[in-house]
């Protein structure tokens, strides 16, 4: 029934897409072209309300039998209503931060939280009074990630159908009903979306997609790796390595520059490709390709050994590194491992 109701989803949103555009042309929902932005003609940005109500219709269509159903659905109910205001009107981050603030409220008073951590050798930490602040981070966090990796038709449905079908995979061996119901309806609603959204797009899926999925994404992970037994907070960060880490180098950037949190800019991993000359489509594409590689990293992660963990581990941050000053993420003057390994060659070739 699940997998019917999966493509229930998908037919439901692909199509709602076409009528959700009509509505978002007609209450000036849309995105208007700047410097920071890659567009360069007006288009309709309400795109996440169709995969929100495709999603809507395969829950009713389960009705997942969990204390966690409500609070999931009262909570997106907050964070679509926000993305939907903000996508017609613009709201100041301050009014942003608040609606998900409540909407991440909804999920601790549900019961959904960081308890404690796993740790190797049968450790485990427990948070205590750490723990709400930490939840509400973490789902505040992970919503605002996907929103600043959504800068590029198809990137920020791609990159969360990535996640979500990896989470899928996860909750199903792990025998998880509930996430692997959710994050499966979740999957089947933004594919039916992706075909207008992947370039040249028809419709942005705005605020009201990139923070639901966000949203819904934060709160699974939260959800699916309690039982893992090694580092079971890493499992959902290497997932979702792509946009924590796009999102942890902007602050850095921002930091270094002195330039305020909040303040946009050009500087995201897309913008850095696209400046290499890549396409947008060839952009979108290496950028899925590195969402999946740490997909299977952390697959590979929840099954192994405690040092071939530790591997893993240092191998994604590695990876990361690499990434990060060959683009130039946080700076062009930025490379120290890249710059030791010129240092080396050099020491190297003079031994010689």
């Amino acid at each position: 029934m699940v997998y019917l109701t999966f493509f229930i989803c998908f037919l439901a949103a692909a199509g709602l897409t076409p009528l959700v555009k009509k509505i978002a042309i007609y209450v000036g929902a849309t995105d208007v072209p700047n410097a920071r932005k890659v567009h360069t003609h007006i288009m309709p940005r309400l795109g996440g309300l169709a995969f929100y109500l495709a999603f809507v219709i395969g829950m009713l269509i389960l009705r997942p039998d969990s204390s966690y159903t409500m609070p999931l659905l009262i909570g997106s109910v907050i964070i679509v209503i926000t993305g939907i205001l903000d996508d017609i009107f613009t709201l100041s981050p301050k009014i942003k931060i608040t609606g998900h603030l409540l909407a991440a409220l909804v999920i601790v008073q549900g019961g959904i939280s960081v308890a404690f951590i796993n740790l190797p050798f049968n450790g485990v930490l427990y948070l205590h009074w750490l723990s709400i602040p930490l939840t509400v981070l973490w789902i505040i966090g992970i919503t605002n990630a996907i929103n600043l990796i959504d800068g590029l038709d198809g990137l920020a449905a791609g990159v969360s159908s990535i996640v979500l079908l990896t989470i899928a995979g996860l909750a199903l061996t792990e025998g998880n009903s509930f996430v692997f119901i959710v994050s499966t309806l979740m999957l089947g609603s933004t594919l039916g979306f992706l075909p207008y959204n992947f370039h040249p797009a028809k419709i942005f899926m705005g605020d009201t997609g990139s923070n639901l999925l966000g949203y819904v994404i934060a709160v699974l992970a939260l959800l699916g790796f309690k039982n893992v037994t090694l580092f079971s907070l890493v499992v959902p960060i290497i997932i979702l390595a792509v946009p924590i880490s796009d999102t942890l180098f902007a602050i850095i950037r921002r930091l270094v520059n002195r330039k305020p949190l909040t303040a946009p800019d050009k500087s995201h991993l897309h913008h850095c490709l696209l400046r290499f000359g890549f396409t947008q489509g060839q952009t979108v594409v290496l950028i899925y390709g590195m969402s999946a590689l740490f997909a299977l990293a952390a697959i590979l992660l929840s099954t192994s050994t405690l040092l071939g963990s530790l591997l893993i581990i240092v191998g994604v941050m590695l990876i990361i590194e690499l990434v990060v000053e060959g683009v130039g993420l946080v700076s062009a003057n930025y490379r120290p491992l890249l710059n030791a390994y010129k240092r080396i060659v050099s020491l190297g070739g003079k031994v010689k």
